[in-house]
Protein backbone atom coordinates (compact mmCIF):
# COMPACT_ATOMS: atom_id res chain seq x y z
CA UNK A 1 0.00 0.00 0.00
CA UNK A 2 0.94 3.47 -0.93
CA UNK A 3 -0.94 5.34 1.66
CA UNK A 4 -2.54 7.46 0.00
CA UNK A 5 -5.92 6.55 0.57
CA UNK A 6 -7.05 7.36 4.85
CA UNK A 7 -9.10 4.10 5.12
CA UNK A 8 -5.52 1.75 4.85
CA UNK A 9 -4.03 3.90 7.71
CA UNK A 10 -4.63 3.34 11.31
CA UNK A 11 -3.37 4.25 14.47
CA UNK A 12 -1.03 1.25 15.56
CA UNK A 13 0.01 0.62 12.15
CA UNK A 14 4.16 0.37 11.24
CA UNK A 15 4.57 2.69 8.25
CA UNK A 16 7.42 4.89 6.82
CA UNK A 17 7.01 8.51 6.32
CA UNK A 18 8.66 11.13 4.40
CA UNK A 19 9.38 13.94 6.98
CA UNK A 20 9.45 17.83 5.72
CA UNK A 21 13.04 18.28 6.55
CA UNK A 22 13.78 15.19 4.19
CA UNK A 23 11.34 15.67 1.21
CA UNK A 24 14.09 16.80 -0.99
CA UNK A 25 16.40 13.79 -0.13
CA UNK A 26 13.38 11.26 0.12
CA UNK A 27 14.63 9.73 2.98
CA UNK A 28 12.04 7.56 4.87
CA UNK A 29 11.16 7.53 8.72
CA UNK A 30 9.64 4.15 10.34
CA UNK A 31 7.33 4.24 13.05
CA UNK A 32 4.07 3.59 14.40
CA UNK A 33 0.69 5.80 13.83
CA UNK A 34 -0.66 7.82 16.82
CA UNK A 35 -3.40 9.57 14.61
CA UNK A 36 -4.08 10.62 11.57
CA UNK A 37 -3.90 14.21 10.66
CA UNK A 38 -5.38 14.64 6.96
CA UNK A 39 -8.99 14.61 7.01
CA UNK A 40 -9.32 14.26 3.22
CA UNK A 41 -10.26 10.89 2.27
CA UNK A 42 -7.51 10.51 -0.58
CA UNK A 43 -4.17 12.32 -0.34
CA UNK A 44 -1.96 12.40 -3.51
CA UNK A 45 1.15 13.19 -1.61
CA UNK A 46 0.22 10.99 0.90
CA UNK A 47 -1.76 11.01 4.21
CA UNK A 48 -0.36 12.94 6.46
CA UNK A 49 0.08 11.62 10.14
CA UNK A 50 1.66 11.60 13.76
CA UNK A 51 3.71 8.74 15.21
CA UNK A 52 3.97 7.74 18.61
CA UNK A 53 7.53 9.12 19.07
CA UNK A 54 5.44 12.46 17.82
CA UNK A 55 7.40 13.06 14.32
CA UNK A 56 4.78 14.15 11.84
CA UNK A 57 5.22 13.32 7.92
CA UNK A 58 3.32 11.77 5.10
CA UNK A 59 3.03 8.41 4.66
CA UNK A 60 5.12 6.66 1.87
CA UNK A 61 4.93 3.13 2.18
CA UNK A 62 2.53 1.00 5.01
CA UNK A 63 4.78 -2.07 6.13
CA UNK A 64 3.20 -5.27 5.32
CA UNK A 65 2.17 -7.09 9.15
CA UNK A 66 2.23 -11.08 8.90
Amino acid sequence: MDGKNRNDIYPGLEVEIILKKDQRSGKLTNGIVANLLTSASYHSRGIKVRLEDGQIGRVSNVIELP
